[in-house]
Order: structure tokens, then sequence, then C-alpha cells
């Protein structure tokens, strides 16, 4: 099993890999700087190397890296749009140095604007974006919303009109977060919900496409667009719906990252045990 959590506050960037080390993780996902303030500066080469050398020696892999708060793709602010392209090209070359596998992004808020225009925007951006790190490896993960004010993604076909408007679709695939479907109106905690779920993808988009599944429970009720999350087992999902998530055939090799509420370590080291108790050999 694939099993990791999202690894925050560390003071250098290669102790992120430590710490999954300790928590026996073989994946993760990180910020690769601070999330909520833009880029001041690029990481020292030796921190990259220092990093690098972890995840070889402690075979942590894919790496996911959570793209910045600040970043908006679907932003009718051409000032804040054109500064969000280029932090997220910036963040793609250096997550390449990185050897990260994939950026995961949630797919921004249209604003005062429509679902339309804003899905047109994201898309003409990933255009720009995709060209213009062509020389890379780093794919982009299209993360589903919980639907909360103007945000795009919480329904599969705003992936699905998005996908069709990209020109070099090889770098461009899904995350799949399990507590934003619960919040979007998608009954994922049992087997009839799940199954309806996974074939609505399916259909619209291909569930090939799914590289990470972002496991949370919800601690809101479902349809809520609340984008709360919950320990495993702790939400509306509950411990019935997660054991059906990650024993799914066809979700089962998908690589899980936890990103569940967390005061200290001791919240990681729980929400993992939880997990790996339900998942069936």
């Amino acid at each position: 099993m694939l099993l990791g959590v999202h690894v925050s506050g560390v003071s250098k960037i290669y102790e992120a890999v430590e710490n999954a080390h300790t928590l026996g993780c073989n994946t993760m996902q990180i910020f690769s700087r601070n999330p909520q303030r833009w880029r001041a500066d690029f990481l020292e080469p030796k921190e990259v190397e220092e990093f690098n050398r972890r995840l070889e020696k402690y075979r942590i892999k894919p790496v996911f890296i959570h793209i910045s708060y600040l970043i908006n793709l679907a932003s009718p602010n051409p000032r804040l749009y054109e500064a969000s392209i280029e932090a997220y090209i910036e963040d793609i070359l250096e997550a390449h140095t990185l050897k990260a596998d994939y950026i995961v992004t949630h797919m921004g808020s249209h604003k005062e604007t429509s679902e339309e225009a804003g899905i047109k925007r994201l898309t003409e951006a990933l255009n720009r974006i995709l060209e213009r790190t062509k020389n890379t490896r780093v794919g982009i993960l299209l993360e589903n919303t919980s639907g909360s004010g103007s945000w795009l993604g919480y329904k599969f076909i705003h992936q699905k009109k998005i996908l069709e408007g990209i020109k070099n679709k090889e770098r461009v695939n899904l995350c799949l977060d399990t507590a934003h479907a619960y919040l979007a109106g998608y009954d994922i905690s049992n087997k009839v919900g799940l199954e309806a779920t996974l074939d609505e993808i399916d259909k619209l988009v291909g569930l090939s496409l799914i590289k990470v599944i972002h496991l949370n429970d919800a601690r809101d009720k479902l349809g809520s667009r609340h984008d709360r999350h919950e320990d495993i087992g702790k939400g509306n999902i509950g411990l019935e719906g997660m054991s059906y998530i990650v024993n799914h055939p066809k979700l089962r090799d998908i690589p899980f990252i936890l990103e569940t509420p967390k005061e200290s370590e001791e919240d990681d080291i729980r929400n993992l045990n939880t997990v790996r108790k339900l998942r069936h050999n």
C-alpha cells in the first residue's frame, strides 16, 4: 500500500523526508514554500541535493507538492491571474529540481464571474504553463473541491471540460479528495454511492487519470460544501466508508495521502494506523 501524509512544519525541506520515513510512509506530500505568501527566493542547491539524497535513501515515491493557496488560475483579476501563472511555472521548475512527480492544485475561484469563464481562464493558463515547462517531467493534478464559494472543481464535469481544452494532455491528471467529494454531494460513505461516483469519473474523464487520493474524512454533512477535514473514521464518511475506499479494486493501488487535522505527530500516527488496520491484504 502506498500511504503517506502531507508533511509540514519543518524548517528545512529535507526534514520532511525524514519525518515521512519516521512515520513509516512510502509516499508523501509537501509544500515546497510558504503556501500563504508569494515566493521570496528559491531553495538553496544544498537543500535540494539533501532532499533528493534522502528520497533515494528511504525510497519514498511518488512525491507530491501542493501548490500555494494564493495561486488562482481562474481569477478574473488580470494582475492576480498573471502573477499566478508565473508563480505556478516557478513552482514546477523547482519541483523538477526536487524530483517531485506531481504538483497538486485546486482549480481556482471564478469570483464574481461564471463557472464557464473561470474554466476558460484556467484552461488557457494551464496551456501556457505546460508550454513553458515542457522540458520538465512534473505532472499537474487537478484536485476536486468541496464547492465552497466560487471554487471550481466540485463537479467532475469541470475536469472534463478543462481536459478537453488542454493541448498537451500527457502531464495533466487528477487528484481525488474524499472529503471534498463527500462535502460536494457525492455520497462515498457506502458501496452504492462510491460505485456511482467512480462510474461518473470513469465516464467523464477515466479513472486511470487519478494519480493520488487525498484520504480525508469529512467533518460536515453530505453536500454542505464546507471544506473541513476530519480524522479517519471520525467524520461523516466513517470507518466503513473509508474501508470501502482503501480496499476498492480500482483504487487500492493508487497512492493515498492523509491531510487529516493535526496538532502533533501523534495525530498522523493515529490516522495512519487507522488506515493500515482498515486495509485488507
